[in-house]
């Protein structure tokens, strides 16, 4: 018999936000991965600890994904993870990978999901909270409204033609980019808020972009409405 992988989503950062399937999940599994050189250490490890202590008795394996736009040196981490799940699920053991937020936006995880189901073997993704409804919730008010679009977009990257759709625009990551964002934003007449380190330690929430610092957390997001519905 084969063993399965589960992408879990941990949540925005609060242990209470997990899901019970997340924590089932998370008891249920042989082993345990996260995304960092040691999982103890890691943000994902940390936050699911908190809705499961018995996790610390768990079989746990760190596995590195470096931060870079780099092609060449994700797609080496991506199949290195792959394969020391996969000598997990040949021996017929069930794994969780561990991951921030949700696992089906902006996840590394995908690229391993991806490779494990390619391999042959079973893989199922379990759903989180997605950070950006955290931050809704940190702001005390909701994203869209009636006819209203909500767009998700990576801050790390060019962000102009997104920022050019009507409705709510939610800019994921914007941590080292934020000067870069804040100011393109001022320039094109935006308003906006930020939340930083949501549902974590440290929180902080920027009520306007002239709040927003040159250099936020990585755990950082921008919510920027039309005029009509800040």
């Amino acid at each position: 018999m084969k063993g399965t992988l589960y992408g879990v989503g941990v949540g925005p950062g609060d242990p209470e936000l997990l899901t019970l399937q997340a924590v089932r999940i998370i008891r249920e599994s042989d082993v345990i991965f996260a995304p960092g050189k040691v999982p103890e250490e890691t943000t994902a490890y940390q936050i699911a600890a908190g809705a499961v202590p018995e996790l610390a008795l768990k079989k746990t394996e760190g596995l590195y994904m470096p931060m870079t736009k780099d092609e060449e040196a994700r797609k080496k981490a991506h199949e290195d993870a792959a394969k020391r799940i996969l000598a997990v699920l040949e021996q017929g053991k069930t794994a969780a990978y561990l991951t921030l937020g949700d696992p089906c936006i902006y996840s590394t995880y995908l690229y391993v999901h991806r490779k494990v189901e390619a391999a042959g073997y079973p893989a199922k993704l379990i759903n989180g909270i997605p950070s950006f409804l955290a931050v809704s919730a940190a702001l005390d008010e909701g994203l869209v409204e009636k006819d209203q679009m909500l767009h998700l977009i990576p801050a790390s990257y060019p962000i102009a033609e997104g920022i050019s759709l009507s409705g709510t625009k939610v800019l994921m990551k914007a941590g080292k980019e934020a000067a870069r964002v804040r100011d393109y934003l001022k320039e094109n007449g935006q308003k906006g808020q930020a939340v930083e380190r949501c549902k974590m330690d440290g929180e902080k929430i920027y009520r306007s972009l002239d709040e927003i610092p040159d250099d936020l957390s990585y755990y950082s997001i921008m919510v920027v409405k039309d005029a009509g519905g800040q």
